[in-house]
Parts: C-alpha cells; structure tokens; sequence
C-alpha cells in the first residue's frame, strides 16, 4: 500500500474548483499518483430533489444530515479503495464534512454531528489539507457567473455578489483551526490561481519546491478592521533541529479551540527546500518544548485573517518584547500584481525580502 494524502478543494460560488480538479487530476497522475474525486454531495443531492432553502426544518435537518453522513461514508470507501493500491494515492474532495456546517447555525450542526457520532474536531482531522479558492465574487466580480452550475442558488446581481462574498467568509471560517488551511487568492490571470493550488498540494506531499518570499509589509492600523475578521492567538517557538533544518512548534487558540503544529523547513538546494507540517495533540506539544532552542524566544501574537477585495491578508499584532510591531502578510500574489490594501491599513515599509522580520530572527535573543 502507497501513502494516501486526502484534500479539500473547497470555497464560495464561482471560485474555479471544477478548473482545478482538471488540473490537479492532470499534474499528479502524470507524477505517477493514482488521483481519486469525490463529487460534491450537496449538488449530487440538490439534483435528486433535496431543496437546502426549505422552511421545513424536519426536511431541511433530514437532508443537512443525510448529506454529512453521504459525505463521510463516500470518503471512508474511497480510503479504503486506496489502501488497495501499490502507488501513492490522493483524493481530492469536491468540497468535504465541515462545508455543510457553514449553510446552517451552530445549534443545528451540533445537533447533526451528534447524531452522527462525531464532532468538528474529528471531522477537521479527516484531511490533510484544506484549499479554500476565493469567489470570484469577491475581487474578481468581471468573472463572477452562475451559468456553469445549475444548481447555484446565488443569482448573478448586486444581491447575489453580496451572498457569494459572505458564505465565502462562512466556509472560510468553518475550516479554521485546521493546521493546513490555504486560502488561494483571485488573480487577474486564472492560470496562475489553478497554479497556485498545485503548488500546496506539492507542499503536502513533501515534494520539493522553489523557494518563495510571502508578500510581507510592517503597517500602521489607521481604522477598523472588518468585523467578519477571524482572530486568534498564536504562540510560537523553534526547536533544535539538524543544520540546515528550522523546525516550528505552534498552537493556535480561537473561541475556546487549540490546534498546535509541528513544522520542518529543510532546505536542499538554494532554490529549493521541503516543508513539512503535521498536527500534534497537546501531550505532545508540552513533551516538544522541552526541546526549545535556547538561543530563540516565544513569539505571542494576535492575527486577524480577513478577504479584502479576493486577496486573503493576515495581520499579526505581536505582544511582549515585540509590542508595537504589526505586520501584514498575504500569499499567492505574484511579484508584479499589486496588493489591494484596505484603506484602514497604513504601510510603513516593504519587509518581503527583509530577513530581519523573519519570525525565526524575530525570535533570536539579543
């Protein structure tokens, strides 16, 4: 049996998932990966006659229920089909467990999930990775259309731009806390989008990568940031590792919920270097401080991670010794596209290339 890599394509209305399956199954099987896709359930069920906008709330929990059950029982069959294989396999889920929770209020999806006998945790611990494509609704909104899925409810108007826009930031913030979420930005070029979600699959599976600076700015909050905001605090320490290897302890708490993550940064060329992440359970988090360097400090830190314009940011206020320093950073925009910087955000200076604010010399004792 080859290793199995199981991932989530997912995002709001019209963000280029079906593009990127049909990238994705090409790229990897011509790597010699054995590429499974679980279709999207909702729809599967929409064309059979479910009707997710119902008012019956019998029919809509029977349904939203069923749906969550079709979704894991798919993905349990699949995996064991893998295990069947002698290469190495990947399924790609056309969205996965924890979307339905965004299309319901919590009350309801608690209520479903127990009835299931499982629990968001759980179900967050099903995937590998989580790459969540931004709407073409928000950012993109000359691309935005409903003509390629007939079973869009979102109409294609000012008031369907608006619902697109908010279940994105729902979907978005139904997966936070999973340790590999990636959010994959809008780009005036599509190609470099569909690019853009090989390349964290490529970062899953260990494959090696070029070496790319995120887009990093020191910056001045002038205003409110957007209510729809996910904030959480990071705590952050490097272990000692081999030479040449920084390895990255982190937990990140958010409404009462822990997620700490084990990271290795191994570079085997000048241009290229291999990342890889793993979650770890609180035993074992307490265990690996124990191996902290001594030479580096913890870094505290609250982030606020919010979609401006189809370009995702993370501002991160650091606490202690570092108070005073913010910094914002977004991913998967190309060197010559420009940052849409929302008006209550100030920059300072360009910090991309500047190695001084890299976390782990932020963290070096002075």
């Amino acid at each position: 049996m080859g290793n199995i890599t199981k991932i989530v394509l997912t995002g709001g209305p019209c963000a280029g998932k079906t593009s990127a399956l049909v990238r994705v199954i090409e790229h990897f099987s011509s790597l010699g990966f054995k590429v499974f896709t679980i279709p999207e359930v909702p729809t599967l069920f929409t064309q059979a006659g479910m009707d997710y906008l119902t008012r019956n709330k019998g029919f809509f929990y029977e349904g939203e229920k069923a749906t969550l059950e079709i979704q894991m029982m798919l993905e349990d069959k699949f995996t064991r089909m893998a295990q069947e294989c002698e290469e190495d396999c990947i399924i790609v889920c056309d969205r996965g467990t924890m979307d339905i929770s965004a299309y319901m209020t919590p009350e309801t999806w608690e209520q479903i999930t127990r009835a299931v006998g499982t629990s968001t945790p759980e179900l967050r611990q099903r995937y590998n990775a989580v790459l969540h494509l931004v709407s073409a609704a928000d950012g993109a909104e000359q691309f935005y259309t409903t003509a390629n899925n007939a079973s869009r409810n979102e109409s294609n108007d000012a008031e369907g731009l608006r619902i697109a826009r908010s279940l994105d930031k729902k979907v978005i913030k139904a997966w936070t806390g999973h340790p590999h979420l990636r959010v994959i930005n809008n780009d005036e070029d599509f190609d470099k989008k569909m690019n853009r979600v090989v390349k964290e699959i490529s970062d899953v599976l260990s494959l090696p990568q070029p070496i790319v600076d995120e887009r990093k700015y020191k910056v001045e909050v002038v205003g409110d940031v957007p209510d729809d905001c996910i904030e959480s605090e990071i705590t952050q320490c490097y272990l000692l590792g081999e030479p040449g290897c920084e390895v990255r302890l982190r937990r990140r708490a958010w409404q009462g919920k822990v997620v700490n993550v084990h990271t290795t940064r191994k570079r085997i060329s000048p241009k290229e270097e291999i990342v890889t992440e793993r979650q770890i359970n609180n035993s074992l988090y307490e265990m690996m401080l124990a191996l902290a360097d001594p030479e580096r400090q913890t870094i505290h830190k609250l982030r606020k991670s919010f979609i401006w314009k189809g370009q995702y940011f993370e501002l991160d206020f650091y606490k202690d010794w570092l108070d005073g320093l913010v910094i914002l950073e977004t991913k998967g925009i190309t060197e010559h596209k420009s940052v849409k910087f929302p008006p209550f955000i100030r920059v300072i200076e360009d910090i991309t290339c500047s190695t001084q604010y890299y976390n782990y010399n932020l963290a070096k004792k002075r």
